[in-house]
């Protein structure tokens, strides 16, 4: 894992967002298409907007979620309103390159297994994201992996769906799929991520986001997030 502190928000936002461009333009490059997921929360908001700047071959990228919440479409909880107003209705990405979880239907297991299998006709069998952002939450979760729920032990599917968190079960894609994505990248920013960054970041705590694999994964953080590590805008193995 290496960890990159910027000097605040915004700056974090532009390094994340140049590092999901230099994975799709390597993807388009190397395979002709790319395959992405990213997480709601509100961090990624900003880095999303830098992102849709960046002259990238956009109709060969494709957006899947990395969860979603079990809500009625004019949720304001959803993921995806915003995902579609920066990505597709005020940006560049064709609207069928937007790969919504399909929490609407009547059937969720059925819908999580539809899911997958989109996400495979695009990426191919045995699929590879060719990255995956990830935010962190304060108890440790990462997706809708949270503390406690089954879905963690969940090894033979890419999308499940989670118990109640929050007042909502969630779909979210599970630990194998997030672990063999070519590129993870975490974005963390705050000084209320302090703790649990110090946890992801050493690795010897249980919490879920540390049963993600480590191995070339990214970490960009603010320094409110990362008071304890000195300032580096170039990676940091940890």
């Amino acid at each position: 894992m290496r960890l990159i502190v910027t000097p605040d928000a915004e700056a974090a936002a532009h390094r994340a967002a140049l590092e999901i461009a230099h994975a799709c333009e390597a993807a388009t490059e190397e395979r002709g298409r790319a395959l992405i997921a990213l997480s709601g929360g509100r961090s990624p908001w900003r880095m999303l907007e830098i992102l849709c700047t960046q002259p990238l071959p956009w109709s060969e990228v494709y957006v899947a979620q990395v969860d979603e919440r079990i809500t009625p479409p004019d949720d304001a909880r959803r993921n995806l309103t915003r995902l579609e107003a920066l990505l597709v209705r005020e940006g560049p990405l064709p609207r069928d390159n937007l790969l919504p979880m399909p929490v609407e239907a009547a059937g969720l297991e059925g819908a999580a297994r539809d899911y997958e299998a989109m996400l495979a006709a695009i990426g191919g069998p045995g699929f590879r994201l060719d990255l995956v952002q990830l935010g962190l939450g304060d108890d440790g979760h990462t997706a809708s992996l949270v503390p406690g729920d089954p879905v963690l032990q969940v090894e033979e599917h890419d999308v499940a769906i989670t118990s109640e968190y929050q007042g909502t079960r969630r779909m979210t894609l599970t630990l194998p799929v997030l672990s063999r994505a070519r590129r993870r990248l975490w974005l963390v920013t705050g000084l209320d991520k302090a703790a649990v960054l110090d946890q992801l970041v050493e690795g010897s705590v249980d919490i879920p986001a540390n049963r993600v694999e480590r191995r070339g994964a990214l970490v960009v953080a603010d320094r409110a997030a990362a008071p304890r590590a000195s300032f580096r805008d170039d990676p940091l193995q940890v």
